[in-house]
Order: C-alpha cells, then sequence, then structure tokens
C-alpha cells in the first residue's frame, strides 16, 4: 500500500502571518476594486482522480535560461520561476510533466496555514505520482522560507527524491532540513498563494471547497 507523500514537519508553533494592517479611511475616497487576493475562490467541482503515467524523462533545463511556470487556479493565478541553475534535473523533470499537461486538472489536496499548500498528485489523496521518480540533491544551504517551491517526498524515499508532488512554502520558515527538492520560487501572485494557504480544511488537511489547478504553462527566456 504506498505510502502518502507527506512532509515531515516539525510543530509550528507560529501562527501565520496575517499581516493585514487596517486601512485608514478617507471619507471621499472611492472604493478601490477587488484584488485578486480579495476575490473569492470561484466554486468548482472537486478534480477527478487520474491514472496517468510517464516515462521518465532525462530532460535537464538549460542553465543559462529562465523558465517561468504559469499556475492557473479557481482562486487566481502565481508564478514560479525555476531555479535553473541549482535544480536543473527536477526542473527538467517538472517541465516534462507540464508540457505533457499532466497537471492541468489536479488539485491542491493538503493545506497546512503557515506552512505549506501542496498539491500535483493525479490520484488526490496524497498518494499518487508519474510513475518514476528522480533524484537531485538539494542544496544544503537550502532553506525553505515563503514563496520557497520544492518538490514533497516520502519519509523512507532520499532527500531529494521527487515525483510530481509540490510545495509551496506560505510561512515565513517551514524549518525543515534540505530534503526536498528544490524547483524554484514564487514570483508574481504570492496574494494567491497566501490566499490559498489560509482556505478551510477539514481534519485531513484537505480543503473543503475544491482548489483545482486549471492549467500549468511554462515559459523560456
Amino acid at each position: 500500500m504506498p505510502v502518502a507523500l507527506l512532509l515531515v514537519c516539525a510543530l509550528l508553533l507560529a501562527a501565520c502571518g496575517g499581516g493585514d494592517e487596517e486601512k485608514a479611511a478617507s471619507p471621499d475616497a472611492t472604493e478601490a476594486p477587488a484584488s485578486t487576493a480579495d476575490a473569492a475562490c470561484e466554486k468548482v467541482p472537486a478534480a477527478k482522480p487520474k491514472d496517468v503515467k510517464i516515462d521518465k524523462p532525462k530532460a535537464e533545463l538549460d542553465k543559462s535560461k529562465t523558465y517561468v511556470a504559469r499556475v492557473l487556479t479557481n482562486c487566481g493565478e502565481f508564478e514560479i520561476t525555476l531555479d535553473a541553475k541549482r535544480a536543473p534535473k527536477t526542473g527538467g523533470s517538472f517541465k516534462t510533466l507540464v508540457d505533457k499537461r499532466f497537471y492541468d486538472g489536479l488539485s491542491f489536496h493538503r493545506i497546512v496555514p503557515g506552512f505549506v499548500i501542496q498539491g500535483g498528485d493525479p490520484k488526490g489523496d496524497g498518494q499518487g505520482g508519474p510513475g518514476y521518480s528522480v533524484t537531485e540533491a538539494p542544496p544544503e544551504d537550502l532553506a525553505y522560507s515563503k514563496g520557497v517551491v520544492a518538490m514533497a517526498k516520502t519519509a523512507t524515499e532520499a532527500a531529494g527524491t521527487s515525483g510530481s508532488q509540490f510545495f509551496v512554502v506560505t510561512g515565513e520558515d517551514a524549518g525543515l532540513p534540505p530534503d526536498y527538492a528544490l524547483l524554484g520560487k514564487v514570483t508574481k501572485g504570492q496574494e494567491v498563494v497566501d490566499k490559498i494557504g489560509v482556505a478551510e480544511v477539514g481534519p485531513d488537511e484537505k480543503p473543503i471547497d475544491p482548489i483545482v489547478i486549471r492549467n500549468i504553462r511554462i515559459t523560456e527566456s
């Protein structure tokens, strides 16, 4: 029976930094349009499990190029700049999956406020993957700070092992050891990640209202 792909977490005592400061009221100010962060997530059906197996890719990212993954969800859009220099193998695997439309229609199945949001599982229950894994040692000095994107693995897998599941750190410091393969960092739309990161969840850490990845597309320059 497959082991759930869950991050090995230290207990986080710090709550998610709300940081919402009161805006000064102005009697003659006109109300600004709602921002992406203020807008509610669109109600969508739950993602359907996929039974997809991909051949293990050999491609790696070109260290001289810039790769940006645009992640479109029912809660808005954010962008991840892949770390081609420090994680070309992990990024190459991720790009292969994106190019094959593997992530389209999957979900963020796990949300831990002040810690991470996790998605990319074709089964939707934390136990799925693409049918292969790659291993690339993370940088020894890697800190899983807010906005860092890395790959999930089981507790028994070697450091740097990854399949398709990825997580985005939403706390200031996740306090994790450098065991999780680096993918990149959120460089646009952090407010959307923050909104997803405080969605209501059940006892299984799964969002009450589905949060679905409509698609992911990568541009390179």
